[in-house]
């Protein structure tokens, strides 16, 4: 077994998202963590939206329908997708702006496993905020067959880096001086 005792300890950054500067148009970013959407989270998300249609809810009516079986709450499906999107196009928004050309391909069912990709249509410099830059981007999700389920363009206000500056030892989201910090490790 290796002696890890001639080893510095360290912080280390971890992955902060994109800033401003990192997008380019063309860029497509296939997001980490397929999803596979349960009963739960449909009638769940169905129920606290308070989302009237029985499609969602009712097996009994939905099974008389054209799909056969109760379909997923389309509004959910736009939130699960825009959040696995998070980790490469919006940790470090400041807003969204918009969400636009909506487009529902196919339906979702209890038991489908979506996977998501983002790519940059347009950036361009906020005219109003110097701390910022606009990143347009088409989302769109498939199935685990690759039918693709749904697609939209999103449009974040997105950090420029030097007004984020990040750090290993206060990375985005945490308060000043919680966990381990450099001098915690200075000596050692």
């Amino acid at each position: 077994m290796a002696d890890d005792s001639d080893h510095e300890r360290r912080l280390v950054s971890g992955w902060e998202g994109r800033y401003y500067e990192d997008f380019s148009v063309g860029d497509v970013y296939k997001h980490p963590y397929g999803r596979t959407v349960t009963e739960t989270d449909n009638v769940w998300f169905t129920n606290v939206t308070m989302n009237l249609n029985p499609m969602h809810f009712n097996e009994a009516y939905a099974s008389t329908t054209e799909f056969g079986e109760r379909l997923v709450d389309g509004t959910f499906v736009i939130a699960l997708v825009v959040g696995m999107s998070v980790i490469d196009v919006s940790a470090n928004a400041t807003a969204n702006l918009g969400y636009d050309e909506v487009r529902h391909h196919a339906p979702v069912y209890h038991g489908d496993t979506l996977f998501a990709e983002s790519e940059v249509l347009e950036k361009r410099e906020s005219s109003s905020r110097d701390h910022v830059g606009i990143v347009t981007t088409e989302l769109r999700a498939y199935n685990q067959d690759d039918v693709k389920v749904i697609s939209l363009k999103r449009t974040p206000m997105v950090l420029k880096r030097e007004y984020a500056q990040p750090s290993a030892a206060k990375p985005t989201g945490w308060p000043e001086g919680i966990g381990t910090q450099p001098e915690d490790l200075d000596g050692e």
